[in-house]
């Protein structure tokens, strides 16, 4: 294999990508071979200088150790980038306006809830705040499949080479693992500083990314009222109704943070990577077709079809999340009624939310996951009809506990849910009375001392049972004594 890049000389120096390439490749093969239209295939940016900060931070991973399956550093480097773009620092007067619209939005939201305000401060946050505030909670979410991926390259190597290969290639299945986890970070740093032009808070896509956080993204807030209409402050406003009752449901229902998180863990543990796919992908690979590459990528080729575990965790993530987004939709269009824009944001909210953007299509590929509450709109109908039949208390007490949450079954019939919870209650209540009513020793018992005395005086009892018997037995001794 040649240690050198193709037709390379001091005078015509070649871009990174072409030079890993060729030396990967050898020489042969590298005609026609376009770097920018191979980095575009697999996510990644085609700037040459861009390009070459990237690798030369995977040749740094690759010929180091980790204890983890992905450089973590690299992917926070490549979404900082990715965000980067048109990102100017939030200005204390953004900073003031966010403050005052999360503020007004807590007073809002007061008599429509149960639930208490949070005190949280709010934050105003460029893209590249929300890239370090959230990338924790990216790397939990997405550290599973990341692991599948290290894994599965390590299999092939053991299964793949001969036997008289494995000593040779010495610590060549270490670096390949590496080099999957440095590319596997790099396109999620791609995926989230993506997300981060797209999202106008921390709760944006329907989870807590930020624990105990409240905030707005002004450069974004801005970007989605362009084209409304409406003026900027309404869309401010109603943005922070909708992120000040997120921050309220999962500060005030603590569970529920690690709930959702958990079934997205669950999915993802369930993930792994069907070697069988990507040999086919590679056997059929033409590196003059990217977009038939970016295609297949697109697709999900590495994922399989999912386990009966998965699709158990993917039903109750997906009802979680239309259950919390419908909550928080319901609360919102409530208190923002005097808003006279409100109808046509709440809308175009809705259609953002079930369709997703470029940034959460492409979220989904790398993980396989999409994070959208797919019934929205189901989820707000069944709150409305609980508060009408159980009032605002009785609506907000269903948070109380993972149990008493509604079904994806519930959805489908949002009217007979009170009646089927009321029924499922009063049924608990009777054995909670009866097992009560055991305990306290209210229930007659059998066999006590009062009936063995009863039993005993009437005659009726086992005890005279057995001296009849007795009787019967002497009388008939007796009587054969007198015969002889």
């Amino acid at each position: 294999m040649s240690s050198t890049p193709a037709n390379n000389d001091d005078e015509t120096p070649k871009d990174p990508l072409q030079e890993m390439l060729a030396k990967l490749l050898g020489e042969q093969g590298m005609e026609g071979f376009d770097p920018a239209e191979l980095a575009k295939a697999a996510g990644l940016p085609s700037d040459p200088n861009v390009l070459a900060q990237m690798f030369s931070q995977v040749q740094n991973m690759m010929s180091g150790s980790s204890d983890t399956p992905v450089n973590w550093d690299l992917a926070r480097d490549a979404a900082r980038k990715a965000a980067a773009g048109d990102d100017p620092s939030v200005t204390p007067t953004q900073q003031h306006e966010v403050d005052e619209a999360l503020r007004l939005a807590e007073m809002w939201l007061d008599p429509f809830t149960d639930l208490a305000a949070t005190a949280i401060i709010g934050r105003a946050w460029s893209r590249a705040e929300w890239v370090e505030e959230t990338l924790g909670t990216w790397q939990r979410l997405t550290e599973p499949v990341a692991n599948s991926i290290a894994f599965a390259i390590s299999t092939a190597m053991n299964e793949q080479l001969p036997e008289e290969m494995k000593s040779m290639m010495g610590d060549a299945a270490s670096m390949m693992q590496n080099m999957g986890g440095a590319l596997f970070g790099l396109q999620l740093g791609q995926a989230v500083g993506a997300l981060a032009k797209e999202v106008v808070g921390s709760t944006d896509i329907g989870i807590p990314l930020a624990d105990l956080q409240m905030a707005l993204l002004p450069a974004n807030v801005k970007a989605f009222g362009e084209g409304l209409e409406v003026p900027e402050q309404e869309v401010r406003l109603f943005l922070a109704l909708r992120e000040a009752a997120h921050a309220r449901l999962f500060v005030q229902v603590p569970w529920l943070r690690g709930h959702l998180l958990g079934a997205i863990e669950s999915y993802a543990r369930g993930i792994h990577i069907d070697m069988s796919r990507i040999e086919d992908l590679a056997h059929n690979l033409d590196p003059a077709n990217p977009e038939a590459m970016q295609a297949a990528l697109s697709e999900g080729v590495f994922m399989p079809a999912r386990t009966p575990e998965q699709d158990a965790a993917l039903e109750k993530l997906e009802t979680a999340l239309a259950l919390v987004e419908g909550w928080v939709d319901e609360l919102t269009f409530e208190a923002a009624a005097n808003l006279p824009s409100a109808a046509a944001i709440r809308e175009t909210i809705r259609r953002r939310r079930a369709t997703g953007g470029p940034a959460e299509h492409a979220f989904g590929s790398l993980v396989g996951l999409e994070l959208r509450p797919r019934r929205l709109r189901e989820a707000a109908a069944l709150w409305a009809s609980l508060k009408e039949q159980r009032g605002i208390v009785g609506r907000d007490a269903i948070w109380a506990h993972p149990d008493l949450l509604p079904t994806s079954a519930d959805l489908d019939d949002a009217a007979g849910f009170s009646a089927r919870r009321s029924a499922a209650d009063a049924s608990e209540s009777d054995v909670d009375a009866a097992l009560a009513k055991l305990l306290d020793g209210g229930f007659e018992s059998i066999g006590t001392d009062s009936d063995s005395d009863d039993s005993a005086s009437s005659g009726t009892g086992p005890d005279s049972s057995a001296r009849d018997s007795g009787s019967d037995d002497d009388k008939g001794t007796q009587g054969t004594e007198t015969d002889k």
